[in-house]
């Protein structure tokens, strides 16, 4: 009997599963696809970039839709992983059909997804993915986000202009894309500007234990460490140089932005540093609006990913709104054509590579949290 009920209840769940990710054939729907990392190591990522394509949603189909249809999004998780995150895609766009596709925020996923969406001529805009190489994948792929050339810029110009630092170390992710391209443009920029590296380590993403690279670091004696990563890696590498006497600040990227970053580093990471895509501070009329907004749905203050996925399904809904047909080619023109478009991050211009160029704030952390520091323009 209990077999038989499980038996059941298994069945049922497949078929309400297959159900609802099914494409709408109601023609007063236009649907899109997400996918993101709900679940798995950087899970924090792709939950505030869902809440803030869900805000931006549900806002657009309160005032009517797009061209008078509601716009849905079906959602899929990619736990994480690359190869999920190409699986979700070619769902996406084989059975369930989506006009368009959002995301990923992790440059190596998107980087996995990009290839899909360019053969099947889906537009695809990633919110957050800033390596150079999503975007170059093809035609149909966007991003609304600045890049890493200019993010690992920004802070190597902080580091030297700012905090007045000659000698860095380098502590970076091998296998994955954003943290070797952030790398490797700071060395370029802090290089170019006659500071010095005097170290550059190497991790792996879901290691636990950096003190082997972090005691090398400590025999150089930087003034820094620049540890471009995600906020699993970064807060264990924040505690466990703190256990080994190392004194100096770190520095980072957008990589960093999560609650979880000061929850897994504790006091430790206090007083370091990171780029980001925009300030909680931020006191414009549209950028509070939206975060109360968020926090009224959600009951937590919205970071940069939050944001993010925000700015990408009101720009994918403008270009909706604008293009002569709802087919890949009016779509993909009209995404193109986004000019000083007002978002939550900053004013969206796409330029012809099919990126953002827009402003980095810098970040410190502290114990009440992110505390803005300073603008840097392109």
């Amino acid at each position: 009997m209990k077999r038989c009920a499980i038996c059941f209840l298994s069945v049922f769940l497949s078929l309400f599963f297959s159900c609802t990710q099914k494409s709408s054939t109601n023609q007063n729907e236009i649907v899109i696809g997400e996918v993101g990392s709900m679940t798995g190591s950087e899970a924090t990522f792709g939950v505030a970039t869902h809440r803030g394509i869900e805000l931006a949603v549900s806002q657009i189909n309160a005032k009517g839709g797009i061209k008078g249809k509601t716009l849905r999004v079906i959602s899929l998780d990619d736990q994480g992983k690359p190869d999920e995150a190409a699986t979700a895609t070619m769902r996406l766009i084989t059975q369930n059909k989506v006009i368009a596709i959002l995301g990923e925020v992790a440059s190596s996923r998107s980087i996995a997804m990009a290839p899909i969406a360019q053969t099947h001529k889906v537009p695809m805009i990633s919110p957050s993915s800033t390596n150079p190489k999503v975007t170059e994948i093809g035609s149909h792929i966007f991003r609304v986000c600045f890049i890493d050339p200019f993010q690992g810029s920004v802070m190597a110009q902080f580091a030297k202009d700012s905090l007045k630092l000659d000698k860095v170390a380098i502590l970076r992710d091998v296998r994955n894309d954003y943290s070797v391209g952030l790398a490797d443009y700071f060395t370029k920029t802090f290089t170019a500007k006659k500071g010095k590296i005097v170290l550059d380590q190497s991790y792996s993403a879901g290691d636990i234990d950096f003190k082997s690279q972090l005691t090398a670091i400590r025999a150089q004696k930087p003034q820094a460490i620049f540890v471009p990563g995600y906020y699993t890696e970064v807060g264990l590498i924040a505690r466990q140089a703190k256990e080994l006497g190392i004194k100096v600040p770190l520095l980072g990227g957008d990589g960093w932005d999560s609650p979880k970053l000061t929850e897994i580093a504790g006091s430790a990471i206090h007083g370091s540093y990171f780029s980001n895509h925009y300030s909680t501070e931020d006191q414009a009329l549209h950028v509070q609006a939206f975060i109360k907004d968020f926090k009224d749905a959600y009951g937590v203050t919205p970071d940069g990913l939050a944001a993010l996925g925000y700015d990408a399904a009101k720009v994918l809904a403008a270009a909706l709104e604008r293009a002569s047909e709802l087919n890949s080619e009016e779509i993909t023109r009209a995404i193109a054509q986004t000019s000083n478009f007002q978002g939550v991050t900053g004013n969206i211009t796409i330029d012809a590579n099919r990126n953002t160029v827009k402003s980095a704030v810098v970040l410190k952390v502290a114990a009440t949290g992110f505390k803005y520091l300073e603008t840097i323009r392109p």
